[in-house]
């Protein structure tokens, strides 16, 4: 047999935070607050497909003095310069060069719940953290984080011949349950969206968009100027 190679993937980071529980109730408490105090922290624009279950902020969480937000941040931070690091093969002095731009958010998202599917346009790199996921079946679909597959053209044919192929090459998406104080990265131009929450509590999250801008380069690549 040949040789079978790997051509294209789609690097999915995952980091967990420890001792994270004290951080979540902090965050569980900062966050239900601000919801109940509606429009002065609601996103007055959103763009994606969802419905009154799901509470999101506005797009400056980040930037917010609260101590238990700047310890997730740096934490989402930390983790992503260690991943664009390794990807890249940049070394420290290469990234220190890497100025960060963000957007940032949180979801509250209670029973009937859900978000549909999008991308980041103008970021490259995506993250999601999770505070809190209970209240419904672990075993279910209800909440968890879908990668919809890229490779949309798979379906073009199908016979018994590619059906039953295995991960990496099969054509499912990427379901994922996400756990207290988990992290997940991603390339912000995949699609992705939340699947119906059918739990009796509230799932919380903080996701954020980055871009970067080298050092020293006037304009960056991004620029459409």
């Amino acid at each position: 047999m040949g040789q079978i190679t790997q051509a294209f993937a789609v690097p999915i980071v995952v980091a967990n935070m420890e001792n994270c529980d004290a951080l979540n109730a902090e965050l569980r408490e900062l966050f239900l607050r601000c919801e109940k105090e509606g429009d002065k922290f609601r996103n007055p624009d959103p763009l994606v497909y969802r419905n009154d279950a799901l509470f999101e902020s506005h797009f400056g969480l980040f930037d917010w003095p609260h101590q238990c937000v700047v310890k997730l941040r740096d934490f989402c931070y930390s983790n992503l310069y260690q991943a664009i690091g390794e990807l890249n093969g940049y070394d420290t002095a290469m990234l220190r060069k890497l100025h960060i731009a963000h957007e940032s958010w949180f979801h509250n998202t209670r029973k009937g719940g859900f978000f549909g599917p999008h991308n980041h346009p103008l970021h490259s790199w995506s993250g999601v953290y999770c505070v809190s996921h209970s209240g419904d079946d672990p075993n279910s679909d209800s909440g968890k984080l879908t990668f919809i597959n890229p490779f949309s053209t798979m379906n073009m044919f199908l016979d018994m011949a590619i059906a039953k192929m295995q991960p990496p090459y099969n054509q499912a998406h990427l379901m994922v349950r996400l756990q207290p104080g988990q992290l997940v990265l991603f390339p912000s131009w995949l699609l992705h969206e939340v699947a119906y929450y059918d739990g009796d509590d509230v799932r919380i999250t903080v996701a954020f968009n980055a871009r970067f801008r080298l050092e020293g380069v006037q304009k960056p690549i991004y620029s459409v100027a």
